[in-house]
């Protein structure tokens, strides 16, 4: 399905409830199959989040995780030192173009039993649940967090423990400083000193309910279109000021590009300032939050502002090569635009094409990363439902606020 895109208002107001982070969900649910006792408030309703619920609940020896890296990197893990089970994980076409040698790697230096079926360093792989016979084990930290985070879930129920030795700069440190907490809130005990990570044994957790704080991420598209916008007010729901969340660095970016944050209670309130003035140029590095790179580089194309984005070396092993896919787009609006492995660089413009077609790549975030220049220009996007890998009920909750969403 394509959606053609436009809006009937340059004034964007309303509430939108935004479900829970995909991010904390995720890792809360392994947690929820270690500790049984724990409760889950507030839950994503991404279909990420669904394909982790689907896998921890089933019996089959073939597990699909079709698009989903992270129940990939998660379940490897999990799987691992689970006894007596045998799994074939494996999933979509794209995900099976995704390395996982340096997860596999640690975890086979730690015991684990994990055979290739096709392609060494690539999924599908067969695990058969086996002990630990080490606690302590080295991982490179430059490529992914989500292996550092999945060797964390699972090491409280190893015997002896977990020390995770880092090697390489760490890359999206918030996510890792994430796990480290939701360990801590259910009572596991974390030291993180000089890129040594050590995590204790816990058989047990007392009874606890967690209520997820809704999803930053995609708060970032509301973001957008408040920025692009003449002049808006939006609500969100619910959030907090002091986030586990990486992404929550938005509150203080957007505010570079006119956007103000305030908070009443748990709702996040999105101002459009007024007399702002446009920067001519705006440079970051996102390392720490890579996954808000696509929004922001098209809000900055969309206001006229250079734009110069860092620390994206982990977008070209995403759901898409995303610096590719973005030049590609980018270019079909007018765009004057270069990408290296690891940065993306637009010049400033005023082109901007109108009813341009924009291929998604199977990538949630592209479809969602440009759906705010539909402030400005009517645009079409292709393959519109990859949006359920994050948030469902994106295109509804645009149509709540006024934009024109017409199926093609």
């Amino acid at each position: 399905m394509d959606i053609h895109l436009s809006h009937t208002t340059t004034k964007f107001t309303g509430r939108i409830n935004i479900t829970g982070s995909k991010s904390e969900s995720n890792r809360l649910l392994l947690l929820q199959a270690i500790y049984p006792n724990l409760r889950l408030v507030n839950v994503s309703n991404s279909d990420d989040t669904q394909t982790i619920i689907n896998a921890l609940k089933s019996s089959k020896s073939i597990v699909d995780v079709h698009h989903a890296g992270t129940a990939m990197r998660f379940l490897t893990a999990y799987y691992a030192f689970k006894l007596e089970s045998v799994v074939i994980l494996t999933g979509s076409k794209r995900m099976l173009e995704r390395p996982i040698k340096i997860l596999v790697d640690a975890l086979k230096e730690m015991g684990a039993l994990i055979e290739y079926e096709n392609v060494n360093g690539y999924p599908p792989i067969r695990i058969k649940g086996s002990n630990p016979l080490k606690n302590i084990v080295k991982l490179s930290s430059s490529v992914s967090s989500q292996y550092v985070s999945a060797l964390m879930l699972v090491a409280s129920k190893m015997p002896d423990g977990l020390t995770i030795e880092l090697s390489g700069e760490i890359t999206s440190l918030p996510y890792i400083k994430m796990t480290e907490s939701l360990l801590k809130t259910i009572g596991i005990g974390v030291e993180f000193k000089n890129q040594k990570l050590t995590i204790f044994n816990k058989e047990t957790i007392d009874n606890k309910i967690i209520t997820i704080e809704s999803d930053w991420s995609s708060a970032s598209y509301f973001y957008s279109i408040v920025a692009l916008s003449e002049n808006s007010s939006l609500r969100l729901s619910s959030y907090k000021k002091k986030s586990l969340q990486g992404d929550s660095c938005l509150m203080s970016i957007y505010k570079k590009l006119g956007v103000l944050s305030k908070f009443e209670g748990n709702t996040l309130i999105l101002i459009k300032q007024s007399d702002f003035n446009i920067p001519k140029q705006i440079s970051l590095n996102l390392i720490d939050s890579p996954d808000i790179a696509q929004t922001i580089a098209v809000t900055c194309y969309g206001l006229g502002i250079k734009c110069d984005l860092y620390g994206l070396h982990t977008l070209k092993i995403k759901e898409t090569d995303r610096l590719s896919a973005l030049k590609k787009e980018l270019i079909k609006l007018g765009a004057k635009i270069s990408i290296t492995d690891e940065s993306i660089h637009i010049k400033s413009s005023n082109t901007l094409n109108h009813n341009i077609r924009v291929s998604t790549y199977q990538d949630h975030r592209m479809a969602m990363a440009f759906a705010p220049l539909a402030t400005k220009v009517s645009l079409i996007v292709e393959d519109a439902n990859v949006v359920n890998k994050s948030y469902p009920d994106f295109w509804k909750d645009l149509q709540r606020i006024g934009f024109k969403c017409i199926k093609k």
